[in-house]
């Protein structure tokens, strides 16, 4: 049975939505605020977590920034619920990390249709990793372990990292077409995934800086393509 913890500082809707999950067969973990959800996130580690953005003592983006610091939960996919219909808001929340959003109020449909398939497209991603493993210059990227290594440090990625540099790794030297990797590792090329791509580009470009002969190139409108000389 999937986990999923519910972070949600207004109680008819926690109660509401775990009610929703719980007829679904779902665990399901409640808080009441940022702080009490991210101790019960490193307590519990569940599968999935859905965070609310305005909150008290910490908000959502301050949740999802603390998940991704701590090695045991920083893979957990997240999704926001929020009532703020800004684009700028969820632009905000796609660009730290998180993997989709939901506006309140709800279709309990939709709700339970963004999870499913969260839930599967994240499981499809680890257990997609093959045993073949890439010498890009001086580093090495094993997608099984999701580790890649350079000059005897050794960085473990996220799904989300390590499906698009085996991607690019794959595609080496050679054109990554933009909405290829969008449905394979997000599952559609919307506006916000896209935006989201683009700040994990900006993380391996971070992890690849040592080494000067290798570089991603973003391909303007089309993709990108990992270049090593």
């Amino acid at each position: 049975m999937k986990k999923i913890l519910i972070i949600e500082d207004n109680e008819d809707i926690r109660n509401n939505t775990a009610e929703i999950l719980e007829l679904s067969n779902y665990d399901v973990i409640v808080a009441e605020d940022g702080k009490v959800g991210v101790e019960k996130a490193i307590q519990h580690k569940p599968d999935l977590i859905i965070c609310d953005i305005m909150m008290p003592e910490l908000d959502g983006y301050g949740v999802l920034h603390a998940v991704q610091k701590n090695d045991a939960i920083k893979n957990t996919p997240f999704i926001f619920l929020t009532a703020k219909t800004e684009r700028g808001d969820f632009r905000k929340g796609m660009e730290l990390g998180a993997d989709d959003y939901i506006t309140k109020p709800f279709d309990s449909e939709v709700l339970l249709l963004k999870i499913k398939a969260i839930l599967k497209r994240n499981e499809e991603l680890n257990k997609e990793a093959e045993n073949k493993e890439f010498d890009l210059s001086t580093y090495h990227f094993n997608p099984k372990l999701r580790q890649l290594s350079h000059g005897g440090i050794t960085q473990t990625l996220s799904p989300k990292e390590n499906e698009l540099l085996k991607m690019l790794a794959e595609h080496l030297n050679d054109l990554l077409p933009r909405e290829a990797a969008l449905k394979k590792i997000w599952g559609s090329d919307t506006y916000f995934n896209g935006r989201s791509m683009d700040v994990y580009i900006a993380k391996l470009r971070k992890y690849l800086k040592d080494d000067t002969r290798i570089e991603i190139v973003n391909i303007h409108g089309n993709g990108f393509r990992l270049v090593v000389q």
